[in-house]
């Protein structure tokens, strides 16, 4: 028996990294959603006007948080591609082919 060190790839990984993605727009609207929902009902259980805002506030925090961990894990995925000899040379020379002022 052979030992595979290889990573198996799924084979709908790409579709499953798209999902992802696009499920970051709908946990923004999400996030401010409910943290609109909880300073209303805290809003409607104090009586005070700023739990409400607190509550929004609440929600676009968390939004931008939401943000930041997709933009990590964008980060960490692209930073592997500096090995891949694909891409190895531009990711250290950068991509000349577009600069035809330096000729």
């Amino acid at each position: 028996m052979e030992n595979k060190e290889e990573k198996q790839v799924p084979k709908h990984r790409g579709k499953l990294q798209a999902l992802d993605n696009l499920s970051l727009g709908i946990s923004l609207v999400a996030a401010v959603a409910i943290g609109f929902g909880i300073g209303y009902g805290l809003k409607e259980l104090t009586g005070y006007e700023w739990t409400l805002w607190l509550g929004i506030f609440w929600g676009i925090a968390a939004a931008v948080l939401n943000i930041y961990k997709a933009y990590k894990r964008a980060m960490k995925e692209y930073e592997g591609l500096e090995n891949d000899p694909r891409y190895s040379y531009r990711a250290k020379h950068g991509d000349k082919s577009f600069d035809d002022e330096d000729e």
